[in-house]
């Protein structure tokens, strides 16, 4: 008699990803940036977009992501924006602001550089602008705004 008092339960073995595989632009949903939502056409069907849209509206996402604000994603996931607008000066708040939005992107392996921050600045309210680059394509220029009250900014990529 081989019965045990506890079942056993066999795990099954994790799959890695591999970098070349994670390194791909993958064609994606359509994000629409003023509604919220996926972008539908006439008849309401959801559209699809290609590799590097799909990547700008992740760079977006991920930057306008207050990082651990949402369970479902792992901690490398957003920024820490609520903690750059309380920096003392405008000059600390744009360093923390950089900090946060290089760190968030360079989390993705497709990103290679995040660079060519500028600001501007209109009270409490400041825009951004930076250049990324992908792996695969040419730079291009993504701008937030962020509010004091962080959550109330627009974005849009240029």
């Amino acid at each position: 008699m081989s019965e045990t008092l506890f079942p056993v339960v066999i795990q099954p073995q994790l799959i890695k990803e591999s970098e070349i595989y994670d390194k791909k632009y993958k064609k994606s949903f359509a994000w629409d940036m003023d509604k919220g939502d996926f972008a539908a056409d006439g008849a309401r069907k959801i559209i699809e977009c290609g590799g590097l849209a799909a990547y700008q509206t992740w760079c977006i996402k991920a930057v306008m992501t207050e990082r651990f604000s949402c369970l479902a994603y792992p901690a490398e996931i957003g920024t820490q924006m609520e903690r750059a607008m309380k920096k003392k000066s405008h000059k600390a708040c744009e360093s923390a602001i950089e900090r946060t939005i290089k760190e968030a992107l360079k989390v993705n392996p497709r990103t290679e550089y995040v660079r060519g921050f500028a600001f501007s600045w209109n009270g409490d309210s400041v825009k951004v602008s930076f250049t990324v680059k992908g792996i695969q394509y040419e730079e291009f220029r993504q701008s937030i705004s962020v509010n004091h009250a962080f959550g109330n900014g627009d974005e849009r990529s240029e």
